[in-house]
């Protein structure tokens, strides 16, 4: 392992280890929906609460979504003229009292971005499950937290620096990036609606998922890590170095006569492109 693959390898180590309390999901006094609430977390001297936040506001051209330090954000897509956005504040502190009295203190914003504001001194997040119309333009940040959209078709434009990135039928123009999570992608159909995807991560895995007879020109590859496809059409370019060591594994072809650009690739870590039925 050289240096630089060890140093990246130690950013990553080092970032999942630093998301572990904000992940932890807690003690509810507001909403009861499973996304925010269910799960108790206390330990280290500190305990846990959760603020569930629902708004109903109007469709935009572009949904503009900032995670800020700490949350993930999920997308769906459903048949609705209006927006819902469900907003999980999550708190933890020396006291139940002291978690709660900062939790109200965080305000989501719902104007030209959603987005946590008057954000207070202390641990907190506030993570995102948004509903909106299929055909929605998307603009989505985040830090530390992963992204998620599924069912919308529209420019989407994401990036988040620790967090994996999951993509389930969606379509449109679909640009992503993550420099430390796995990606997956999921789609349907015969061919894909709209123009392209293309996401990459750092350090993760890639996982690409296609009906067997999905027409598309596949871009995918690897430098440290397996590759493996059911597509007999996307063969491995190999580079030999180090005595015959196989290495930058990638891949370009057309599968069942072509059509829009899928482009997903990583550098440390595996890719599985794995056929389904319709």
């Amino acid at each position: 392992m050289n240096t630089q693959y060890k140093s990246r390898f130690f950013l990553f180590i080092l970032a999942v280890a630093l998301l572990l309390p904000a992940s932890a999901a807690a003690r509810s006094f507001g909403g009861s929906h499973g996304f925010c609430e269910g799960h108790n977390y206390s330990g280290n001297d500190k305990v846990s609460v959760n603020d569930l936040r629902e708004m109903n506001i109007s469709a935009t051209n572009v949904l503009t979504v900032d995670g800020k330090k700490n949350g993930g954000i999920r997308v769906s897509g459903e048949d609705r003229s209006d927006v819902l956005v469900r907003a999980c504040v999550q708190v933890w502190a020396k006291t139940e009292a002291e978690a709660q009295s900062i939790a109200r203190s965080v305000r989501i914003e719902t104007g030209s971005v959603v987005q946590a504001a008057d954000t207070p001194d202390g641990n907190w997040s506030v993570s995102y499950d948004i509903r909106v119309p299929r055909s929605t333009n998307l603009k989505l940040t985040a830090q530390n937290g992963g992204i998620s959209i599924d069912s919308v078709n529209g420019n989407m434009d994401f990036e988040t620096r620790n967090g994996g990135i999951k993509l389930d039928s969606v379509g449109g123009s679909v640009k992503g990036k993550t420099q430390n999570g796995g990606v997956k992608i999921s789609l349907a159909g015969t061919a894909f609606n709209g123009s392209g995807i293309d996401v990459e991560t750092q350090n993760g895995g890639v996982k690409l998922n296609l009906p067997k007879n999905f027409a598309a020109n596949i871009e995918t590859g690897t430098v440290n890590g397996g590759f493996s496809s059911d597509f007999p059409e996307l063969k491995i370019e190999k580079d030999s170095r180090d005595n015959g060591w196989a290495r930058n594994k990638k891949v370009s072809a057309s599968i069942n006569g072509g059509g829009a650009a899928i482009r997903v690739v990583t550098t440390n870590g595996g890719v599985k492109i794995s056929s389904s039925d319709n």
